[in-house]
């Protein structure tokens, strides 16, 4: 498994990341088969968040692999908190923070987070309570690093200007039919719907801040619509993927992987999957850099236009 340093520290971290949001649609010897078959491919970091079944994801994490201090030391664990589903709001206030933090803590079963992130932009956030309750979770131990999740360059710039410790991480929906942060890049000053910047450039922005951009549904169409591959709406890219697949003696999962990870910006790939064989095909990616005609091909089969 390939790695890269996150956010221009020195934690050196896997390029594919386990996605627990479906964990508990598995039984718990399903969930430990899938976290041992990850470490085996050298994927040793997991993402969670407060809202994944409410908290169960957690909780049959840590209960499923039989959580000790032996096996978290081998684990980075990464989890995100702010969106209060009940309430439908979402809540950066210190307290909320601070008290979110803590569940995560006891589901996980573990004195401390690698990583916390905020899980989206809470339009009433202070940025300056954000700051103490970070303060307060990294001076206690309770978490070492911190980063967000869909946010843009302005909400990032402002988060950052009251905070000590610098944001690593930048959780965001990228696949290859979803590439407007691509595709926006792509057509600069150029009079079409793919010139239409909706993110205020979060990708150079990360790139030039050295924020590590973690790629969300990789594989997914609109908003949690369905997966591309294999799909009957997508025959052109099904066809080019089918022969890349070909080409490089892989599946077309680990081609349309390998298509994230292909970007220069150094991305980390979310796998969301509960199947261990196809976590195995996303973890080939890393071992695979298409070449760059390959990587155009893919985009101009998914539909997008090269001006």
């Amino acid at each position: 498994m390939k790695r890269i340093n996150l956010g221009g520290t020195s934690l050196s971290v896997p390029r594919i990341v386990v996605g627990c949001m479906r964990l508990n649609e598995l039984r718990p010897a399903q969930i430990e088969t899938l976290v041992a078959g990850a470490l085996e491919c050298g994927a040793n970091f997991f993402d969670h968040a407060d809202i994944y079944g409410r908290g169960e994801c957690e909780s049959l994490f840590a209960k499923a692999i039989g959580m000790n201090a032996a096996k978290r030391e081998k684990m980075i664990l990464q989890s995100k908190c702010d969106i209060r589903p009940e309430q439908q709001m979402y809540d950066c206030s210190k307290a909320y923070l601070l008290s979110a933090a803590d569940g995560i803590l006891s589901r996980l079963q573990t004195d401390y987070l690698d990583i916390l992130l905020l899980h989206r932009p809470d339009a009433l956030m202070e940025p300056e309570e954000v700051a103490e309750a970070f303060d307060r979770l990294h001076s206690t131990g309770k978490v070492r690093y911190f980063g967000v999740s869909n946010q843009n360059p302005g909400q990032i710039r402002l988060l950052q200007k009251y905070l000590p410790q610098k944001l690593l991480i930048d959780q965001l929906q990228l696949s290859i039919t979803n590439s407007t942060m691509i595709s926006s890049g792509i057509h600069v000053n150029m009079l079409d719907d793919a010139a239409v910047c909706r993110d205020d450039g979060v990708l150079d922005y990360c790139r030039l801040h050295e924020i590590t951009i973690q790629a969300w549904s990789p594989f997914q169409y609109g908003m949690f619509e369905g997966t591309f591959l294999q799909n009957p709406k997508f025959p052109e890219l099904n066809k080019t993927l089918s022969e890349l697949a070909q080409k490089y003696a892989v599946s077309e999962t680990t081609i349309a992987a390998a298509w994230v990870l292909r970007h220069p910006a150094k991305m980390q790939l979310i796998a969301g999957t509960t199947k261990l064989s196809r976590l195995q095909e996303i973890c080939g990616a890393t071992d695979l850099t298409l070449s760059r005609e390959d990587w155009y091909a893919i985009y101009r089969a998914a539909g997008n236009t090269i001006p």
